[in-house]
């Protein structure tokens, strides 16, 4: 096999050009075999593998730096820069990480793992190696979804003012996670379409490669403005251009042969520039090919069938979300859901084909996601903006200035609360009962099973005129007989778990069922557990009073140390010039790696075994 025969891009380069072809069917079937056994990003791998070798033959990293936006579609990178030994281990604690890591390999320039983030990475590549007089190349990989994003924007419109030496390559399949919304998808599906254009922008490079070597600049520059005028006049105003590149394309993005050629000529031409591709998200793999959401990012799977294996249990919490938003939607009109590129995974799916005129998928553009919901809640609607906890971060000053100052009632529904498991650090839900906490006239819930879920929405909806979000995890919910009437929650009112002595044990989340469990296997300790349910407001009469006569407290969460529920009953009892005996669970104080989401809740000393342990020592 070709594939064995690579470990470093220099290897890469000594295959024969024809056996090229070749070698993306055996990196496909690699990926596709590795994945279907550890789960992962699936679709955007096979998109890009004929991209991925042009590039390495091409240009030569790692002195030569490729930037790739949000790396979950670096697969193939990974495989041919040294890594094919151990791919097994993809996203497997102490393996290989789905996404770039620049400590994990010299090929890894610049990490990644939010989208929208290449462009301006690039350009600071560009710039540091002409202040420190350097010598090499620097290329930004783009998907077309990621263009949605605000920062890219941003990126695109320094580069093309500074035009600095750099390549940018949009790979548009038309897909971020679902397919495309919004103008700029449909402004490249233009550009994609007009066969009179591609033609004259063929004919507009062969002038400019035919110009002489030794033509003054004053030529080239009246050579320049010929060949953009050439474009302008079958596509008004082409976008990229008017920001400052040179734009080349489209082309086939499977054409390997094609995409050697075009990048050679790209890379003797200096100035900013983006080359244009077109791929198919899913490529070679036909279940992949005909639902390339679903497999987009997924855990195992049959790969001769593409068949999912599924884990028997409850739905998740998704899905437990997507019914209390759909039910409430029938009786409340004025209900309107927001996302951020994830209808699918936010479990907004049945609300979006129940009340088509009600969903917004904005794509990936969280500020915008948020401002524009608060703008809704100003015009007199309900708007519910759902929002992993990981990339609703991106959102900070919005929730801020936008919803919070002006105390909008915006329902912020957060999936992927606390550790994610093998999608690691950067999608890691840590930090949002911190962030959120923090801020005025905002209140946070976090409910411990599906049950307690719905009951946060519907207080939240018709018991509450001011921002307030629900914090949920990622995966199977706790399985929960459904009631049958869902009834309310009291803002800032906890729960007694379980009635006992010392210690007093205050608990937020599914982590209260954790606990428990554990409070079961304790020698001859009998604790008092809350589930405290809300983080803000604290449910101050329970906690104090059922502190009054205990001097051991213990708070549990699955977020960050720093800041979090733990951190909000410590200043409770400074308010009150209490002195108790103090034991923070939670997240510590730094990057949490990826694998298994019960092996990392050991690794922070969260496992069921190290909660026994730490509240025995702790009562010792």
């Amino acid at each position: 096999m070709l594939l064995e025969k690579i470990n470093s891009p220099d290897d890469l380069k000594k295959i024969p050009r024809k056996e090229l072809n070749k070698l993306a069917s055996e990196i496909r079937s690699k990926i596709i075999d590795v994945v279907s056994q550890n789960g992962g990003h699936l679709a955007p791998n096979l998109g890009i593998v004929e991209l991925t070798i042009a590039l390495l033959r091409v240009f030569n990293p790692p002195r030569d730096k490729i930037i790739w936006d949000v790396s979950h579609q670096a697969y193939s990178y990974k495989l041919l820069t040294g890594r094919r030994e151990g791919f097994e281990t993809l996203r497997k604690y102490g393996g290989i990480s789905g996404f770039l890591k620049r400590n994990e390999s010299i090929y890894d320039p610049f990490g990644a793992g939010h989208a929208s983030t290449s462009l301006s990475a690039a350009l600071g590549f560009a710039v540091s190696r002409d202040k420190k007089g350097s010598n090499y190349d620097v290329v930004a990989v783009i998907g077309d979804g990621a263009l949605s994003g605000g920062m890219a924007m941003e990126g695109l419109n320094q580069i093309g003012y500074l035009d600095e030496d750099l390549l940018v390559i949009l790979n548009d399949n038309k897909m971020s996670i679902a397919r495309n919304v919004g103008g700029m998808g449909e402004y490249l599906t233009r550009l994609q379409s007009d066969e009179v254009y591609n033609m004259i922008m063929v004919d507009a490079w062969n002038l400019l490669e035919k110009l002489p070597k030794g033509l003054n600049k004053k030529a080239k520059t009246a050579a320049d403005k010929l060949s953009k005028g050439l474009k302008n006049l079958i596509v008004p105003n082409i976008i990229f251009e008017e920001f400052g590149l040179s734009y080349y394309g489209p082309i086939d993005g499977h054409n390997i042969q094609e995409l050697i050629t075009v990048l050679s000529r790209l890379k003797k031409i200096k100035g900013a520039k983006i080359l244009h591709i077109i791929t198919e998200k899913g490529k070679g793999y036909e279940p992949a090919v005909k639902d390339p959401t679903l497999f987009h990012g997924l855990g195992p799977f049959e790969s001769e069938t593409g068949r999912l294996i599924k884990k028997d249990g409850p739905k998740k919490y998704s899905a437990a979300f997507g019914d209390a938003i759909v039910e409430a939607g029938r009786e409340n009109k004025d209900i309107i859901a927001i996302t951020a590129a994830m209808p699918e995974g936010t479990g907004l799916s049945t609300f979006k084909k129940e009340f088509p005129d009600r969903f917004f998928d904005v794509g990936i553009a969280e500020q915008h996601a948020v401002t524009f919901a608060g703008g809704l809640a100003a015009g007199g609607l309900r708007p519910v903006c759902a929002i992993y906890s990981t990339f609703l971060q991106r959102a900070f000053d919005q929730i801020i200035h936008d919803i919070a100052l002006q105390k909008l009632p915006v329902i912020f529904c957060i999936d992927r609360g606390g550790l994610v498991g093998e999608d690691g650090p950067t999608h890691h839900g840590a930090f949002d009962l911190s962030y959120l906490r923090m801020i005025p006239n905002m209140v946070v819930m976090a409910p411990r099973d599906e049950v307690e879920l719905k009951r946060m929405f519907i207080t939240a909806l018709e018991y509450h005129e001011g921002p307030i979000a629900i914090r949920y995890p990622r995966g199977q919910s706790e399985g929960v007989p459904n009631p049958g009437k869902i009834t309310p929650i009291s803002i800032g009112k906890g729960e007694v778990l379980k009635k006992g002595g010392e210690p007093l044990i205050l608990t937020i989340g599914p982590l209260g069922y954790r606990i428990l469990e554990v409070s079961k296997e304790l020698d001859g300790i009998d604790p008092t557990i809350v589930d405290a349910r809300f983080v803000k407001p604290l449910d101050q009469d329970l906690i104090l009073e059922l502190s009054r006569d205990r001097e051991k407290i213990i708070t549990v969460e699955d977020n960050v140390i720093t800041g979090g529920f733990g951190g909000a009953v410590l200043e409770l009892f400074s308010e009150k010039g209490l002195k108790k005996d103090f034991l923070r669970i939670g997240i510590p104080d730094r990057f949490i790696q990826f694998g298994d989401k019960e092996k990392l809740f050991e690794l922070i000393g969260m496992g069921k075994l190290n909660l026994k342990k730490r509240i025995q020592e702790f009562m010792k």
